[in-house]
């Protein structure tokens, strides 16, 4: 039976020979992840084993990971008592991935899991973020799921109840314009689908652009592809998947990727060729409310982030401090930039992209989740508009329900940040 990436990964993970759409199944789980939000999962682990003679025990210590991300340093006693209450459980359930704050190992959970190795192709993967889909980049099955599902997971290592989704291909063609690259692609997807387009649905994506991207701009497509409603976004493995991992992130054991046969069945094709492809900028206050940059009418913006799980990688910064390089933030800006790890942190340091952004005015912040969800770092004030590489732009998002939040790549958010209104990187 010809199967999507998808369909094979579960069908490993239940020990079948084939799935198909529509089949409930229960698969095993390979990594299991979670942020502070792990102090609620806490809670419900604990319940399940309330009124028995049983210790609480996680199935296995090793494919748990938790990544301190959203709120750091703590910005409240709450937050830090939270944190208190997750490392005293890490300890004692002897957790070894655990990253806390810290500057030689910390950063966003979606950036520290693929560049310490955590994610394989073929992986089961689930974690209590909706950006979980971000590792279908390296092939793996990937999604997100509530705290009370994840407390059942560390107690069997299984997903209960799992529906097998059907799966969007998107062929991607041609070669990126220059300033134009993953987040102006996913971006004009999801505008393409609509905020439902793809709701309990895999994207899976190929095509020369795809086998052409390093795994930055994949995790990118991924990362938003729950943007358009999807359950997970995937990357077939190939050999960039290969090179990543073993240069990147440093693995060295068996590396297994799992490819979708010729004849895999689809629900739905589409074919984009990203030659002719504008900078695309999301318009408040939906993800999908999508247009072309020359269709954005002298936006002024007071504030400019960089940054994200999303467009917080090296070459990320890259992009934007080639363009800010002997510039200076326009006088009526804020801009605030946050690496998504202190890997990534130090390599931007050692390049003199964190010394160009600062000589041109920008503050530079330690790897976090803070502006782009509004708790925490870099808030709006009422009614200032706010430039973002981030993933979101609901109303409230960054902190101020009187706020507007526009999405764009980090090319056009630096030279936003230069002229003070959203502007076209290519003039």
């Amino acid at each position: 039976m010809p199967m999507t990436v998808v369909e094979k990964v579960l069908a490993r993970a239940t020990g079948r020979s084939s799935v198909k759409v529509g089949d409930v199944v229960e698969p095993r789980v390979d990594l299991a992840m979670s942020h502070e939000n792990a102090a609620l999962v806490i809670n419900q682990f604990l319940e399940i084993y309330k009124g028995t003679n049983k210790p609480p025990k996680v199935w296995d210590h090793d494919k748990v990971a938790i990544i301190f991300d959203h709120r750091v340093p703590a910005e409240s006693p709450k937050t830090a008592t939270n944190h208190k209450k997750i490392r005293e459980f890490v300890a004692s359930h002897m957790i070894h991935k655990f990253h806390d704050i810290r500057g030689d190992m910390g950063g966003i959970c979606h950036q520290v899991l693929p560049e310490n190795g955590y994610v394989r192709p073929g992986y089961v993967v689930v974690g209590t973020d909706s950006h979980t889909t971000s590792h279908g980049a390296l092939g793996a099955f990937s999604f997100g799921i509530g705290a009370t599902e994840m407390a059942s997971v560390w107690a069997l290592g299984i997903v209960l109840n799992v529906e097998v989704p059907a799966t969007i291909r998107v062929n991607v063609f041609g070669r990126f314009p220059e300033f134009v690259g993953p987040k102006d692609f996913i971006l004009h997807l999801i505008g393409k689908l609509g905020a439902e387009g793809a709701n309990f649905k895999v994207i899976e994506f190929g095509g020369e652009a795809i086998w052409n991207m390093p795994t930055s701009g994949r995790l990118t497509l991924c990362n938003m592809s729950v943007e358009a409603g999807a359950t997970s976004g995937i990357v077939p493995g190939d050999d960039e998947t290969i090179r990543y991992l073993r240069h990147d992130a440093g693995v060295v054991g068996d590396i297994e990727l799992v490819l979708p046969d010729a004849d895999a069945r689809y629900e739905r094709i589409l074919n984009i060729d990203v030659s002719d492809l504008d900078p695309q900028i999301a318009c408040p206050h939906t993800v999908d409310n999508v247009k072309p940059i020359d269709k954005i009418n002298h936006v002024k913006v007071n504030q400019v982030v960089i940054g994200s799980c999303t467009n917080g990688r090296l070459d990320d910064l890259e992009s934007a401090a080639k363009i800010m390089k002997g510039k200076k933030v326009a006088k009526h800006v804020r801009m605030l930039v946050f690496p998504a790890s202190g890997k990534i942190y130090r390599q931007a340091l050692a390049k003199g992209y964190i010394g160009d952004f600062m000589n041109a005015g920008a503050v530079v912040m330690n790897p976090g989740c803070g502006p782009c969800l509004g708790v925490h770092e870099g808030a709006l004030g009422d009614n200032e508009v706010a430039l973002s590489t981030t993933n979101r732009n609901f109303k409230g998002r960054m902190g101020n329900p009187t706020g507007e939040v526009y999405l764009c790549s980090p090319a056009v958010a630096a030279a936003s940040a230069i002229t003070g209104v959203i502007t076209d990187p290519r003039s």
